[in-house]
């Protein structure tokens, strides 16, 4: 087995290079790669098909996996975002002089070495590197086998531009995606300041339990939506239905719907079309499933334990009933993986209170969780949605990719 330490080592001297541009220089590079992108749309399609014609038509992954030109299209305008942004390095965040003459700044400064490891997801790839580039970071990639040819396209664009503006091109380094060598890179002390996984919640798992590096986490979504007792129900059926099947293989894509018992009938009755029409399978709790039953739900089964708290990433939903707010929040407290959560409510009150009171990164009132997205808040892209509380929470973007550094300036001073 190969060594990937070479690599490291790059990636590690690259952080000199990577942090010298002007801001001017970055956002260039930027827009030149996001023209690079466009310019290469079918070799890059031509590569990701490589990748999908390995991947069962039935895996949840492939719409995870798949680039069209749509696609690539709109990998190039969030880099024109991220080129506008500031670069949120090399900022004085506070400036005192001391009693005793020295002036003492504190700034933000690059983490150094970022390490994200990431399943299935090419555009991770671009979004990644170019948040990197940005804020003045080094970055190394582990995707994932599924991905391979796509990402060896897409950092070989990267690279080229890289080389282009006189920046080294090891500051973006994909690594082999052989499983082995994943323990070197969690391991890696000397070489990554900061590894970041993305991806099933095995693996996140994993990196947690292995990783010698700093992590930070970017969690599997288990979202819940909550319909209570006043909701607008014509509302509510758009937003669950939405949350459920606009991409159901993301982290922001709902899992579970609370209904409230007092309009289970009228709005279970309601959705049940809504859903069926994208052939969503359905668990039901004991009390959900003879109504939805009674409205021929076609796919419809008896809700196991395990179907609470599951992140189902495809056409699958579980449906819980409850008889009041309480017991709404006192599920989502049991089963939420702190992600995005949603209130579908006219009370205005009870509505302050879940966003009081849950816990998640996201929480939304009469929204649909799928905005739960870097580019959709502003931040250009993500690396992923942090459902930790140091460091970052929520869409960990280009603001999150710094940390701090103190400087004095003295004029012969001791102590």
């Amino acid at each position: 087995m190969q060594s990937i330490i070479p690599l490291l080592e790059k990636a590690q001297l690259a952080t000199r290079s990577v942090k010298s541009p002007e801001d001017s220089r970055k956002q260039a590079l930027l827009r030149q790669l996001a023209i690079r992108l466009k310019d290469n749309t079918e070799a890059i399609i031509r590569e990701n098909k490589k990748d999908l014609d390995r991947m069962a038509d039935s895996d949840p992954k492939k719409d995870r996996l798949l680039l069209n030109a749509a696609r690539i299209a709109a990998l190039a305008e969030s880099l024109e975002d991220i080129a506008r942004l500031p670069d949120p390095a090399n900022q004085v965040l506070s400036e005192k002089k001391l009693d005793n003459g020295l002036l003492v700044r504190k700034l933000s400064v690059p983490l150094g070495v970022v390490g994200v490891i990431y399943e299935s997801r090419p555009n991770v790839t671009v979004d990644v590197a170019a948040l990197c580039i940005r804020s003045g970071n080094a970055c190394v990639l582990r995707g994932g086998t599924d991905a391979f040819d796509t990402n060896t396209i897409l950092v070989s664009l990267i690279r080229e531009t890289l080389k282009e503006f006189g920046v080294a091109e090891d500051a973006v380094v994909l690594l082999p995606a052989d499983r082995a060598l994943i323990t070197e890179m969690l391991t890696a002390v000397k070489y990554i300041d900061i590894i970041i996984p993305r991806g099933s919640q095995q693996l996140i798992d994993h990196v947690r339990e292995h990783s010698r590096v700093p992590v930070i986490e970017t969690g599997a979504g288990v979202c819940h939506t909550y319909v209570e007792s006043t909701a607008d129900l014509g509302k509510a059926v758009r937003i669950v239905t939405n949350a459920k099947v606009s991409r159901p293989s993301v982290c922001n894509a709902l899992d579970t719907v609370i209904v409230d018992k007092s309009v289970a009938v009228p709005f279970l009755t309601q959705l049940s079309p809504a859903l069926s029409a994208y052939n969503v399978e359905v668990f039901a709790d004991e009390q959900a499933f003879p109504i939805l039953e009674a409205a021929g739900y076609p796919q419809l089964q008896h809700a196991q334990p395990e179907d609470f708290g599951r992140e189902f990433l495809d056409f699958k939903c579980s449906v819980k009933v409850v008889n009041n707010a309480e017991e709404a929040l006192e599920h989502i407290r049991t089963f939420s993986s702190r992600h995005s959560e949603a209130i579908v409510s006219r009370d205005e009150a009870l509505s302050e209170q879940f966003l009081r009171e849950v816990d998640a990164a996201a929480v939304y009132v009469n929204a649909s969780t799928r905005f739960t997205d870097g580019g959709v808040f502003g931040l250009g892209a993500e690396i992923g949605i942090s459902t930790q509380k140091l460091h970052a929470r929520g869409p960990f973007a280009l603001e999150k990719l710094v940390t701090e550094k103190w400087v004095v300036y003295g004029d012969g001073q001791v102590r």
